[in-house]
């Protein structure tokens, strides 16, 4: 069976190393992009299955990225991630068709959970 492919975006280093590390430990295939302008370059080669986004990132915010993405393709599974929870933010994601929120908790283990359940619900997602 083909690994999914995962495109994780995050400016904060040691959050995208340990979620690429965890997710490739649950047979992922993790692509990294520190900032939103890297991931719009390499979303143009990876073609990712899904989409982990940071939604506060300093070059380019991960509303803006979900907005370029979403002129592009409609359907690809982006979830949100952020350690704040913001309701203006995540409004605004959803009119974006966001595909879902996780909220960072700082407990390692809940967090990969909740990102494993997410990409289970993005493979059903995807086989419509």
């Amino acid at each position: 069976m083909k690994k999914k492919k995962i495109l994780v975006v995050d400016d904060e280093a040691a959050f995208l190393h340990m979620i690429k590390t965890r997710l490739e430990a649950n047979n992922y295939k993790v692509i990294t992009a520190s900032s939103g302008k890297t991931a719009l370059g390499k979303l143009k080669t990876a073609k990712p299955d899904a989409i982990l986004l940071d939604i506060i990132m300093p070059d380019l915010d991960g509303l803006k990225v979900l907005e370029e993405i979403r002129k592009k393709d409609k359907d690809l599974p982006v979830f949100i991630v952020s350690a704040y929870f913001n309701e203006e933010r995540f409004k605004l994601a959803n009119k974006l068709n966001a595909s879902g929120f996780i909220i960072k908790t700082g407990d390692l283990q809940k967090e990969v959970t909740n990102i494993n359940n997410v990409l289970r619900l993005a493979n059903r997602y995807k086989q419509r």
